[in-house]
């Protein structure tokens, strides 16, 4: 069935007995013009979109999948600034002839990924697109700390750290958009697919890192590490120095580079879509952020320091120190 057939109210209707009612903090929920929330702490918030073949390919993720997407990365936005996530507003954007079962589908995954971080969907928007289909969210959390986490407050003298593996999501769609398609085995191609299709945002890290004094700035890698560490770079007036080989990428990510004559680097460096968490941490308080992390079952590695200088980014290579370009995903530049 096409929601054309089906209408708005029935498709909204059918939509919200997917999704489970809502948590203490909602006062009014789905069912009003607007939702009614209780908050006891600052709150932060952020908004997001996914739009067809602009940010997926139909080809290459699943509904479910999208829906799971779709919300995971607006709420790493949120856990990068050291906040709990906790409600969020869905708005769909449909041609016409979308199946009903689409819909449901992508509604199953926004649940999926609600129950996992904690998360309840207190209502939205359903509207009519001309061209393709998309999914804006936008998410709201509460404050973990006495503070949020911010891109501007690296010093001199920090060390760089991420949270995770990168370039894995990047080297997905670079596999899939090869003309000579490459050999990978299935358990590697699956490994690069779930970092496409199914990130993990860091909650954990983030009740780490709000209540770490020594935690000076943290970022979201949504468009790239380099185009993150230029964002906190440019914010804090600082120069910031990795070194290539300590950036943490999987197995799966470099035997596919070998295999297509590709850098796994550019893959960490440029691909985008990991939604680690990249930040600076006093000297001083880097071995308790090890610490912490770790217990947590957050993998953490330190990749470079800060220095003095012009804003912007330098890598250590086989022994050479070069400039890196402020090259990531952009909408409008390509």
């Amino acid at each position: 069935m096409l929601v054309k057939d089906l209408g708005e109210f029935e498709l909204i209707d059918r939509l919200r007995q997917i999704l489970p009612h809502g948590d203490s903090r909602t006062i009014v929920g789905i069912g009003d013009d607007a939702a009614v929330l209780e908050y006891h702490r600052p709150i932060v918030v952020t908004t997001d979109a996914m739009v067809e073949n602009v940010h997926f390919r139909p080809d290459l993720i699943d509904d479910v999948s999208l829906g799971y997407k779709a919300l995971t990365s607006s709420l790493s936005d949120v856990i990068a600034m050291g906040a709990n996530p906790y409600h969020a507003l869905i708005t769909l954007l449909l041609p016409e002839a979308t199946l009903v079962e689409t819909c449901e589908s992508i509604y199953r995954g926004l649940k999926e990924a609600g129950d996992e971080f904690g998360v309840r969907i207190v209502g939205g928007d359903i509207v009519k697109s001309p061209l393709t289909l998309a999914i804006s969210v936008t998410v709201f959390g509460e404050l973990l700390g006495a503070r949020p986490l911010l891109r501007s407050g690296a010093e001199p003298g920090d060390l760089i750290f991420v949270t995770g593996d990168l370039g894995g999501a990047g080297a997905y769609l670079h596999y899939k958009n090869q003309s000579h398609p490459v050999f990978l085995s299935p358990v590697d191609e699956w490994d690069l697919a779930m970092r496409h299709r199914r990130p993990r945002p860091q909650l954990s890290a983030a009740e780490v890192l709000a209540n770490l004094p020594d935690c000076s700035s943290t970022d979201d890698i949504s468009d790239g590490l380099a185009s993150e560490l230029h964002e906190i770079a440019t914010a804090s007036q600082v120069r910031m120095i990795i070194e290539a080989d300590r950036i943490p990428t999987l197995p799966s990510l470099r035997r596919y580079a070998r295999m297509a004559g590709a850098d796994p680097l550019d893959f960490a460096l440029f691909g985008g879509e990991d939604y680690q968490i990249v930040g600076t941490v006093k000297s001083r308080g880097a071995g308790e952020l090890l610490t912490r992390l770790e217990a947590v079952g957050v993998r953490v590695t330190m990749i470079g320091r800060v220095e003095d200088g012009n804003p912007g980014i330098d890598v250590m290579r086989e022994g050479k120190r070069e400039a890196l370009e402020q090259r990531g995903f952009d909408h409008f530049r390509g």
